[in-house]
């Protein structure tokens, strides 16, 4: 019988999905240019996909990091080739409301952005050590001297 206690697993998918949903909400949500409230929700969704990307960025490894950037980065490309067909011209050919389709469409694109580049940004982050708020080890510390405060 082994000594550990089952826990449940906590899928990291999970602040990815939500992550993304925050992000395509923010892409569209902006409305005309001298709405204040739309702009302020759409930030405000903006700063919780942020959040929840660094989340997910903090708990899985550098290599999920880094294909999670590339993914992104493909599937961005993939969805900017359908802007040069034209998105209208999309919503007209795909069966079903072409304004939603083209509004899906748009959202999907700004989701893929914005998550292409959280993720490489965090990506980049870890590759280049920046660790805000760890504690000094012990190896560093010389015999009787103290870390300093600032």
């Amino acid at each position: 019988m082994p000594d550990v206690i089952p826990a449940a697993h906590r899928s990291d998918r999970f602040l990815l999905a939500v992550s993304f949903a925050c992000f395509a909400v923010a892409g569209v949500s902006t409305g005309p240019v001298d709405a204040l409230v739309p702009t302020l929700g759409a930030t405000a969704l903006a700063i919780a996909g942020v959040y929840s990307l660094a989340r997910y960025a903090d708990v899985v490894s550098r290599r999920t990091l880094a294909l999670s950037a590339l993914g992104y980065w493909l599937a961005f490309l993939a969805i900017a080739g359908l802007h040069g067909i034209g998105l209208e011209t999309l919503g007209a050919v795909v069966y079903g409301p072409s304004d939603a389709i083209v509004l899906a469409i748009a959202a999907v694109t700004w989701a893929t952005l914005l998550s292409a580049c959280g993720t490489t940004a965090f990506l980049g982050f870890r590759e280049y050590g920046s660790r805000a708020g760890t504690d000094v080890p012990e190896e560093q510390i010389l015999d009787g001297e103290t870390p300093s405060d600032y």
